[in-house]
């Protein structure tokens, strides 16, 4: 894969799991590895991002394609908060994944939300001008936010990091990334959570039999598709 970034892949998989099988897990986990150093006091942080896609809809359309080599745009606060604000390319390579950030001003924010890929103009940074080309030539622009609450663990051995996704919400037709009042619907009929693990090049034995569960069962759905399908599959004109 040509890039111009110095790219890390790791191992990510994904399965759903209910309630009884997530009080199981975490149990077992905060046996054995530490929680994210960056979780409140009830051990979890809250996350929105606001994915982008062109005007044919590139990334939607090839994952519900099955395309294996692909990419996607996002923005991402934390604890809707503009003190921490990034710009990121989730890269999705054979049955590996990496990810490219820059940080954003809120400006810089505000105006890309708002299709003014000008602030971009001048940057070095490589995502950035990345970014700044997709919006100009392929019409690249925010389409929905993705909500939700997570939970992670920790293990240096194999720069492990398993955690479980919990109330997984949409902005449905808003981007207003930073509204503490956006509306937003659920994503999930039912009490499920995403459990996620990624991994280096080696997952510990202990950690494996941990997450092993009757009736888990590996799924390849994103979080960005699971919000777009609730917008019906509209096209980048109706947005």
């Amino acid at each position: 894969m040509n890039s111009p970034y110095n790219l890390k892949f790791r191992h990510e998989l994904k399965y759903y799991v209910n309630y009884a099988q997530y009080l199981t897990i975490r149990q077992r986990l905060r046996n054995l590895i530490s929680q994210d150093a960056n979780a409140s006091e009830q051990g979890e942080y809250h996350i929105r991002s606001l994915y982008f896609d062109d005007i044919d809809n590139k990334a939607l359309h090839e994952k519900l394609g099955g395309v294996r080599d692909r990419e996607k745009y996002r923005i991402r606060i934390y604890n809707k908060s503009d003190k921490t604000i990034h710009l990121e390319k989730k890269i999705k390579f054979n049955d590996y994944i990496s990810k490219v950030k820059a940080s954003l001003t809120r400006e810089e924010c505000d105006r890309l939300i708002a299709g003014d890929y000008s602030v971009l103009e001048g940057s070095t940074h490589p995502l950035k001008k990345e970014v700044r080309d997709e919006m100009k030539y392929h019409l690249l622009k925010p389409v929905v936010i993705v909500d939700y609450v997570r939970e992670a663990y920790v293990c240096q051995q194999g720069n492990v990091r398993i955690t479980f996704d919990k109330n997984l919400r949409t902005g449905l037709n808003s981007v207003d990334l930073f509204s503490e009042e956006l509306p937003t619907v659920r994503a999930y009929d039912d009490e499920y959570f995403l459990l996620e693990v990624k991994y280096d090049e080696y997952f510990p034995e202990y950690i494996r039999q941990a997450i092993q569960m009757e009736g888990l069962i590996r799924q390849s759905n994103s979080k960005y598709v699971i919000c777009r399908k609730l917008l019906k599959f509209n096209t980048w004109e109706d947005q």
